[in-house]
């Protein structure tokens, strides 16, 4: 009869076992992950997710990173004494607060997560949308309202990410861009993850949130849907079950793979192992939003 420890060993041999399939499909593939949400500011959670997509990396996998970080800004601003203003949800950007949020996301969250993948052993690179002129931006409108520096993307130039893929870096982005006038723009990170999948045609595109994906029941996380097709997307709004903050991560994500994006997921970052559970198993545990064919 087999020990505990033997058994314990031979149960995570057949994990990994059970793991080939996914790694040999998704091998040399781009995959985009927004990283953002309250989990950012757990030291166990953040640690895992670096762990996730170290793994990913060693494994053959192209991830991207696109982060976010509102709540530093906010922070920041604070800190420093600077008047912001929110309209429709949205932060009203002066150019001294776009100074402020480029600071803290070129600065502070992206130096740190480029840190925590070298501490891995992964080799990370830190740029802004500025670099490479890899995001281009005009002023966001709304229903005829200016929000100042926040910014919409005009177009995305992946070259420059393309060198560093090709030069076994994975690169984490801050979504900062600028347009033909240098002036500078926060974008929301969700909308820049999306444009950067998009062009880079990207396998997958992952949204890290605070919720574990679609549910047919918001208030009732058991009712998580594991799967949702394009043509189930509309509906699910229509009848009101999707709604807030999930309807324009749904909509992205049928553009997305509309334009070429291989399937979208939307996961619970606060979820230890996420990434993993979603990409390495049958089930998955958040939602993945694909095209039937």
């Amino acid at each position: 009869m087999m020990n505990k420890r033997l058994t314990n060993a031979i149960e995570k041999a057949d994990i990994l076992i059970d793991a080939l399939p996914y790694i040999k499909k998704f091998r040399d593939k781009t995959i985009v992950i927004k990283y953002g949400g309250s989990f950012m500011y757990d030291e166990e959670i953040k640690n895992t997710i670096m762990d996730d997509i170290s793994l990913m990396k060693l494994v053959g996998f192209r991830p991207i990173i696109v982060h976010g970080g509102g709540k530093d800004i906010t922070k920041c601003l604070d800190a420093m004494q600077v008047p912001t203003q929110f309209e429709d949800g949205l932060r009203v950007t002066t150019k001294e607060v776009a100074n402020v949020a480029e600071m803290v996301l070129s600065g502070n969250i992206n130096k740190e997560i480029v840190s925590l993948l070298e501490m891995r052993g992964i080799h990370a690179i830190g740029i802004s949308g500025k670099d490479g002129s890899m995001i281009k931006a005009k002023p966001y409108q709304q229903d005829g309202k200016n929000f100042g520096y926040v910014g919409e993307i005009d177009h995305i130039n992946p070259d420059i990410l393309e060198i560093f893929l090709n030069g076994d870096y994975t690169p984490v982005i801050a979504p900062i861009g600028t347009d033909c006038d240098n002036n500078t723009y926060n974008i929301n990170a969700d909308h820049a993850a999306y444009a950067i999948a998009v062009a880079l045609k990207a396998e997958k595109l992952i949204y890290l949130t605070d919720t574990n994906g679609v549910c047919r029941d918001p208030d009732d996380p058991n009712t998580n849907i594991s799967k949702l097709s394009l043509d189930e997307i509309e509906p699910l709004i229509d009848n009101q079950i999707v709604g807030g903050g999930m309807i324009p991560k749904v909509l992205n994500s049928k553009l997305a793979i509309q334009q070429g994006v291989g399937s979208v997921h939307i996961l619970d970052g606060k979820l230890r192992h996420s990434l993993l559970l979603e990409l390495f198993t049958t089930s998955g545990i958040g939602t993945m939003i694909y095209e039937e064919k």
